[in-house]
């Protein structure tokens, strides 16, 4: 299966601005043969849309969704977007459009909401990883911070993905001088894919935004001098810039692709699931796991149910 990954500036806040560019590159990724095509967390709205997000938020029967569903026939293609339920309740989502068909949007499930991480000021955490099939691979979709919670890649896993896709906004030096992102990033993917025995095909953003204390919290990443700044509240700050560098991760834990750090870039890679199969018989290390005997410790562990076994 041929994947394409666009690594997008998006504007922010100018939805119809970022739904042409999105559909523009649906369109190319479809004639130059590419079967699933991701685009970043947020592509659709840029990422510090502060007190604007409901301004910029979809429902799933919109015509901008449709748009985008529309364009996928005879492909697939992944879009973050801002989600707007039937009940009002704002998601951080990914919008999974196959083949003409929606098919559903998976919401962000951990949402920061520490120093200057506040996206649950304005969005509601997810409730399920859904796993669907598509190319004879079940395919799982994350959304940044997601990633930085072992237990719910783990859950994509233990419903046998062989895919997953990762959306992620990322800024350089967001956590410190001691600590880089992109670094930590290119760890994180890499070890999914090695632990696990799947691939990973991780889109990350490029552009510049201005975030101001005042006008909005929003930001998973933030440069390393947001957090003293902002008790300046009101001030414009110098703008975040989002690093790109996404890339598609083998079975192995060997990078396939790699885009370009700070452009909008387009990177393609071919998948397959004899690579699948080969990782999966030299190194097995799922073949001992054993889902049951997690959902009995974690039964134990949050309710205080032993296992009447143990004491036999």
């Amino acid at each position: 299966m041929k994947v394409a990954i666009y690594q997008t500036s998006p504007l922010l806040l100018d939805l119809e601005a970022n739904l042409d560019d999105v559909l523009q590159k649906i369109y190319e990724g479809k004639e130059k043969g590419a079967q699933l095509i991701l685009f970043p967390e947020l592509a659709l709205t840029g990422y510090f849309v502060g007190q604007g997000y409901h301004e910029v938020a979809l429902r799933l029967d919109s015509p901008e969704v449709r748009k985008i569903v529309k364009a996928t026939r005879g492909t697939a293609a992944v879009v973050g977007f801002i989600e707007e339920s039937l009940s009002m309740n704002f998601y951080n989502s990914a919008l999974v459009a196959v083949d003409g068909e929606l098919l559903f949007a998976y919401r962000k499930l951990n949402l920061p909401n520490y120093g200057v991480f506040e996206e649950r000021k304005y969005f509601s955490p997810g409730k399920r990883v859904p796993v669907f099939k598509f190319h004879d691979m079940n395919i799982a979709v994350f959304i940044c911070n997601d990633l930085w919670h072992p237990s719910l890649p783990y859950l994509g896993v233990a419903q046998k993905a062989d895919v997953f896709l990762t959306l992620f906004n990322s800024s350089q030096g967001s956590m410190g001088t001691e600590f880089s992102n992109i670094e930590s990033w290119g760890i994180i993917n890499t070890f999914y894919s090695r632990i696990f025995g799947i691939y990973n095909l991780c889109a990350n953003r490029v552009g510049e935004e201005i975030w101001s204390g005042g006008d909005s919290m929003l930001a998973v990443e933030h440069h390393t001098d947001i957090a003293p700044l902002a008790k300046k509240m009101g001030e414009k700050q110098e703008p975040f810039r989002f690093w790109g560098g996404s890339e598609i991760i083998n079975p192995f834990g060997q990078q396939m692709a790699k885009a370009v750090l700070y452009e909008e870039d387009v990177i393609t890679g071919e998948i397959s699931r004899d690579l699948l199969r080969q990782k999966r018989i030299l190194l097995p290390y799922l073949r001992n796991d054993d889902p049951y005997f997690t959902h009995r410790e974690l039964q134990r562990i949050l309710y205080g149910k032993e296992n009447k076994d143990s004491a036999l």
